[in-house]
């Protein structure tokens, strides 16, 4: 394929067509992506979530890669049993985990496993609720959006699991976009290259629990990024490296507005304070860089 824009990308698939995911679920998009930087010496660590369900039914499996599914605390601590067994070294042990599973229920084995320095990849994709059970309000939801727990928009700042992790100091950690692939590709491949525990936190847009059409997926991810409502950033050795979208994103963010108007979860939303959520954010951001 000579000339074409993916020839960096590998062919192999170990996400197989016909999984559960929803229309537009851009969740598995990022899976795909995973597995094609991890290949097929990989075992993946799928607690409580989404990707539970787009497994499929069993005796098939739309995953070309051995999964344990594991309670919604225990991922991080299974995923390090795994990666200390003998007959499982040189293997690639991925937790593949929502943002519920992470920010919420499994956080405290998630910082044992950093504090003990397992190595695995822990990856949080993040559709900022708890989608596979009906769309709560999870620790990682935005303020200002609608869920069934928070009916008239969330009152309140999101936890910042990336801050909270970076705390730790883990051996690597970096945000990701399922909008943005090759950036993804890209820091997944590193994330393996790296002894000790990795994490690594995707933007996925949801079109059933945001409320639009599955068509946009993309363009919300892109616009997430471009708005400041996400950033993209490495963190290794102590230090934070901006990604292109991100440093072009705080020199000239795109509006806002632009985000939000395509979802209805933010209806009737205080945009304003949304904005000053998403100012702070910047520089706190900024902060790191300096």
């Amino acid at each position: 394929m000579v000339g074409n824009m993916l020839d960096d990308i590998p062919r192999e698939e170990y996400l197989y067509k016909g999984n559960t995911a929803c229309a537009g679920c851009t969740a598995m998009l990022a899976l795909r992506y995973i597995l094609k930087a991890a290949g097929k010496n990989t075992i993946i660590v799928n607690p409580a979530c989404c990707s539970t369900v787009c497994q499929g039914s069993f005796p098939k499996s739309a995953y070309g890669v051995p999964v344990l599914n594991i309670a919604f605390a225990a991922a991080a601590a299974a995923a390090d049993g795994i990666a200390s067994a003998a007959r499982n070294k040189g293997k690639n042990v991925i937790v593949f985990a929502g943002d519920g599973g992470t920010v919420d229920i499994g956080i405290q084995a998630l910082s044992g496993a950093i504090e003990r320095n397992a190595n695995i990849l822990y990856v949080c994709y993040d559709n900022e609720a708890y989608s596979n059970t009906g769309m709560q309000k999870s620790g990682s939801t935005p303020y200002g959006a609608i869920t069934t727990t928070t009916p008239t928009g969330r009152k309140d700042s999101k936890k910042d699991i990336d801050f909270i992790v970076m705390a730790h100091r883990p051996a690597y950690m970096a945000t990701a976009s399922a909008a943005f692939p090759r950036d993804l590709l890209k820091k997944t491949q590193k994330a393996l290259s790296i002894e000790g525990t990795k994490f690594l936190h995707i933007h996925v847009p949801c079109p059933s629990g945001w409320r639009y059409p599955t068509e946009k997926s993309i363009e919300l991810g892109k616009l997430a990024v471009r708005s400041g409502m996400w950033f993209l950033y490495e963190y290794e050795n102590g230090k934070v490296t901006l990604s292109p979208p991100t440093s072009a994103a705080l020199k000239k963010p795109a509006p806002i507005d632009d985000y939000i108007r395509l979802q209805g979860r933010f209806k009737g939303a205080d945009i304003e304070s949304m904005k000053r959520e998403v100012e702070l954010g910047m520089q706190r951001i900024r902060g790191l860089v300096q």
